[in-house]
């Protein structure tokens, strides 16, 4: 039996913490609060729906990049092991403005990563090492999947009058995808080292 903190304690606030908290879900998954920033029920559930899947998959590119990253192999090890990381750290911003955004919509952001390999669109890899190729084709092929999700949802919070999520969706999520992808395809092109 654990000693339980004086009546005095407890009154100051004491430093004992109070473990073992349980709580009721106060908002459940895929409701929005209300709250006073211009947008519509409809707009702002909307919006939050879309950025979720986006955040969902993000998440997942994230994981991909990192576990690519460490499984890289062959005489271009150093530099895509390098290029890998830099793409996944830059991932995790995004991760952290969309979630963020669904927030300041007064949605419920996806963030259990049990939840989000149940809602992503991106196929799971191998447990076990892909050929290089693979691996980067595979990157190729989730990024293109969150930047046609991305620009369809652009076009339509737009059209919806969400600015904000329009504006993430295009300067945020869709410009960095689009460099990575680009700086990842230049890697799958067949050029000869060499003339002959």
């Amino acid at each position: 039996m654990g000693v339980k903190p004086s009546a005095k304690a407890q009154h100051r606030g004491g430093s004992q913490p109070w473990l073992h908290q349980k709580g009721i879900e106060i908002q459940e998954f895929g409701t929005v609060r209300q709250f006073p920033i211009g947008l519509s029920m409809e707009t702002r559930a909307y919006s939050c729906q879309r950025l979720n899947q986006i955040l969902a998959d993000t998440q997942i590119l994230y994981s991909l990049y990192k576990k690519h990253h460490w499984l890289m192999r062959g005489p271009t090890f150093y530099q895509l092991h390098l290029l890998l990381d830099k793409h996944a750290t830059e991932q995790l911003p995004l991760i952290d403005m969309i979630a963020e955004r669904v927030q300041t919509l007064g949605g419920v952001a996806i963030g259990d990563p049990r939840q989000v390999a149940e809602v992503t669109v991106i196929p799971r890899p191998p447990d076990g090492v892909e050929e290089v190729p693979a691996m980067l084709s595979r990157l190729l092929e989730a990024h293109e999947t969150i930047l046609v999700a991305a620009h369809d949802a652009a076009a339509r919070t737009a059209e919806m009058g969400d600015d904000g999520t329009n504006d993430l969706l295009v300067s945020e999520v869709i410009r960095t995808g689009e460099l990575q992808a680009w700086f990842l395809a230049e890697h799958l092109v067949d050029t000869p080292l060499v003339h002959a």
